[in-house]
């Protein structure tokens, strides 16, 4: 994208142009965005990725257009240093946390880092208040029009038969993104603090009943299984008190050391995937309100069945660097 092109634009983020021409047009002659800057470029948009890519494909909107979509998003004020910081990192800058330094932020311990190793997860304890949870877990109640105290209102015709919440961008969920001890978590998890927080939705699973059985997501990944694998790291913040028969968070400890081996020993054409949900056995995380539980992209994970009185409330949060290292083929 030219100096001039870039200067009438709203925004002034020269890749913004590249990956709509590229998405709109597939055959364009800019440049492709690569993944991990496509993400680094929605992340510090405040825009969630599926949201984006599903609006340019189904209103091919002008560049112009696009750009004030993009400010209508967002709910608070894109303040101009947030761009500054998106447009210094794409350009290959250095650029530090998005909440400044770190340093007296209280990080995983030692035992914590060595659990991570080990198992592939770890719990960071108290990652927001018990306030900013319950704050978070009310605005998901609020939006789905239900109550917490009436469980006839959890199985409402506005969730469906789906545990997931497309709640983006409350303030509360925001707030709960950018809290300091998740991303100091992040950070020493990545050995890096240019981070990125993906705008990722919320969840809430009621206990099952008749006529409202659990939909899943199963034992599943949500990366590539062709090799090098890389790390990236998932996380899921517990809203609530939640128990391992609540419909807990599960996973299968200790399978990112495990997983070429595994793959190497399974039939020739056999599908990795039917045969992870149909072997394998996961360990459901209990944890409590505020914690986060971050997993290492490589464990097989997934949701389970809510057998208690109470719906597992919870908020997807993941970060990034600017850029890392991935794998573009998927098996």
């Amino acid at each position: 994208m030219s100096t001039t092109q870039e200067s009438t634009t709203k925004l002034r983020i020269g890749a913004l142009h590249t990956f709509w021409d590229r998405t709109l047009h597939g055959d364009s002659s800019s440049e492709a965005v690569s993944w991990d800057v496509q993400k680094t470029l929605l992340a510090g948009l405040g825009l969630n990725h599926l949201e984006a890519l599903r609006y340019l494909r189904m209103q091919r909107p002008t560049f112009e257009a696009f750009e004030a979509w993009i400010v209508a998003q967002r709910d608070d004020a894109f303040a101009e240093s947030e761009r500054d910081r998106l447009r210094r990192a794409l350009d290959g800058h250095a650029v530090g946390s998005p909440i400044g330094a770190l340093d007296a932020v209280e990080g995983l311990s030692e035992a914590e880092l060595a659990q991570w190793d080990e198992h592939g997860y770890v719990i960071v304890r108290n990652a927001v208040s018990t306030e900013a949870a319950e704050t978070a877990e009310m605005a998901i109640y609020e939006h789905l029009g239900m109550s917490r105290d009436d469980p006839e209102s959890w199985y409402s015709e506005t969730l469906g038969h789906t545990i997931w919440v497309p709640l983006l961008r409350h303030p509360a969920l925001v707030a709960n993104r950018f809290a300091p001890r998740v991303v100091k978590a992040f950070a020493q998890l990545w050995g890096r603090e240019d981070l990125w927080a993906t705008v990722d939705q919320a969840g809430l699973n009621p206990p099952e009943r008749p006529g409202w059985l659990f939909p899943g997501p199963k034992l599943h990944w949500d990366c590539t299984l062709a090799q090098p694998h890389h790390l990236e790291i998932q996380g899921i913040l517990y809203l609530a008190e939640t128990e391992a028969a609540q419909g807990a968070f599960c996973c299968v400890p200790g399978f990112h050391k495990g997983l070429i081996p595994w793959l190497d020993s399974l039939p020739k054409g056999a599908d990795p995937r039917a045969e992870a949900l149909r072997t394998l056995t996961a360990k459901p995380i209990a944890a409590g309100r505020g914690d986060l539980v971050l997993w290492h992209q490589s464990l097989p994970h997934g949701s389970s069945p809510n057998r208690a009185s109470r719906p597992r409330v919870v908020q997807y949060i993941s970060m990034r660097p600017t850029r890392w290292e991935h794998n573009s083929e998927w098996i």
